[in-house]
């Protein structure tokens, strides 16, 4: 309950109304700002949503960050600590702490690289890789609600759409 010096929290939908039109108001395009503007704010209360469930099982986001980069790895889920650090966004030193936690928990183990033997590198563990199962499970039910109001038929096509969006802002990067 909020006391009545305090002003109400906006509802999302509020507050991205809000940002679209000071983004228009700034000159932006409007088309584009409510698609850019719908984009991060579905990622900001997922993100939240995310941090609350990673906390409820034990892990930070920074660990997840791990986790989830090494599944995505296409050959044996294997990275370099320094890759890790630079897909994670920090210090090669803080990624190695991370690492030391992680393998102590069992998520991860790190081996020498038999072609390269200065080079370590971090693999997923079957404990790891049920962590992420799990967490990709219980998150499957929130965005499942979340998409709840997108008709099943067109859901295909929000991907494709947003799919687009991705190859050209890779295009914008390069």
């Amino acid at each position: 309950m909020t006391s009545a010096d305090e002003p109400a929290e906006p509802s999302e939908r509020q507050r991205y109304e809000a940002e679209v039109a000071a983004y228009v108001a700034a000159g932006g395009n409007e088309q584009v700002q409510r698609v850019v503007t719908a984009v991060h704010g579905l990622h900001r209360r997922l993100s939240q949503w995310y941090t609350k469930q990673l906390v409820d099982i034990g892990l930070s986001a920074g660990e997840w960050a791990v986790i989830s980069h090494l599944a995505a790895e296409t050959t044996d889920h294997v990275s370099t600590p320094s890759q890790l650090a630079e897909a994670a966004a920090v210090a090669p030193s803080s990624m190695t702490h991370r690492l030391d936690k992680m393998a102590d928990r069992g998520l991860i183990e790190r081996t020498p690289d038999p072609t390269n033997r200065t080079r370590i590198l971090v693999r997923l563990t079957d404990e790891g890789w049920q962590m992420f199962q799990q967490v990709v499970r219980e998150s499957d039910v929130v965005e499942s609600d979340v998409l709840a109001r997108v008709p099943e038929r067109d859901r295909e096509r929000l991907a494709k759409l947003l799919e687009l969006a991705i190859a050209g802002l890779d295009d914008a990067l390069r």
